[in-house]
């Protein structure tokens, strides 16, 4: 077994306003693993500034995973405990190796045969910019579309009212994400002006670290909270369970890229469902290749629920799309 792997970077067609800035470009790595003439990809898709693997040995890592690839799948785990996103490349490359083509986990969905539902994502930007996508998101058939907020509360609460005066909870679900963009305080305020919008949920709407704080807003909440930069950087299993468990959250947001890949997400799921805590999986700016892969194993979960995948559409230089639109559905296209 033999292995390489490349940097490329990802341009987007239209620089993308988050909590941490606008971003124009998204590093990854491309990892293929050849034995016996076949060939699996992977992606390796690091998100600068958030997964607690961009660290300077980053690509040395990588590095030693393509010298030392032919070493024992659990060492490997072990070893790259710190890694995820190398991790979830290396599942992806091996699963790919095993199924062929464009595949990593044979179901109906690669099949052609069903589709996923998924949430529209809304990108921070003016009020003027916010409405324009929504606008495209509603004509192109969503029922649940998801908001970046936290930069501008007033004007993206003003949205918000606008939205629900034209839509019912019935004919539109909304989710928002802060980003940990609020105090303790603002998000009490929050989260019931939220409420009576009938907003599904809000994903971390106070910085990650503060499990005391976060605990004290899921237990008086008027709106469902969910954990998603909360789960970063914790691998040890009973630290994983020691979170739920105190927190106690509704949702728990899962990016493979991010929470020790398609293994880890599992243990996350695992242990969710063990304290009546509902999740979903969302992608976080892979490219086609990983977008693909974690396409495929979210279908796998039988989750009814919109997920969070993105269409492979924000970027100009992009590889070959196996994913396809229709309205809401995505489906595998081969």
């Amino acid at each position: 077994m033999k292995a390489e792997y490349f940097r490329y970077l990802l341009q987007f067609k239209r620089p993308s306003g988050t909590s941490r800035g606008v971003l124009y470009e998204k590093e990854t790595f491309i990892l293929e693993i050849a034995e016996n003439g076949k060939k699996g990809i992977g992606e390796c898709a690091v998100f600068r500034g958030l997964s607690f693997d961009d660290r300077p040995d980053y690509e040395e890592t990588l590095k030693w995973l393509s010298n030392n690839i032919h070493q024992d799948f659990e060492f490997l785990k072990e070893e790259l405990k710190e890694f995820p996103s190398i991790w979830l490349g290396y599942e992806q490359a091996l699963l790919n190796l095993k199924h062929g083509g464009n595949i990593y986990f044979p179901n109906e969905f690669t099949d052609g045969k069903t589709s996923m539902v998924i949430n529209g994502l809304i990108w921070m930007g003016d009020i003027g910019f916010m409405e324009e996508q929504i606008h495209e998101k509603l004509e192109a058939g969503f029922h649940c579309i998801k908001l970046k907020i936290g930069v501008d509360w007033k004007s993206e609460h003003e949205i918000l009212q606008k939205l629900r005066r034209k839509f019912s909870k019935e004919q539109l679900e909304l989710r928002v994400d802060a980003n940990g963009g609020f105090s303790k305080e603002e998000a009490k305020l929050v989260l019931q002006q939220l409420a009576d919008l009938h907003i599904h949920s809000i994903e971390q709407p106070i910085r990650a670290g503060s499990w005391s704080d976060m605990a004290q807003l899921c237990a008086e909440t008027p709106t469902p909270i969910a954990l998603d930069e909360e789960l970063i950087g914790i691998i040890n299993f009973n630290e994983k369970k020691r979170l739920l468990q105190s927190v106690k959250p509704q949702y728990i947001i899962l990016k493979p890229s991010l929470v020790g890949g398609f293994s880890g997400s599992d243990e996350w799921i695992s242990l969710a469902d063990q304290q009546n805590i509902s999740w979903w999986i969302t992608s976080a700016l892979e490219s086609n290749i990983g977008l693909n892969a974690i396409a495929q194993y979210a279908y796998t979960k039988n989750n009814p629920m919109p997920q969070g995948l993105g269409t492979g559409g924000l970027f100009t230089n992009n590889f070959d799309n196996h994913l396809r639109l229709d309205g809401d559905q995505l489906f595998f296209k081969g």
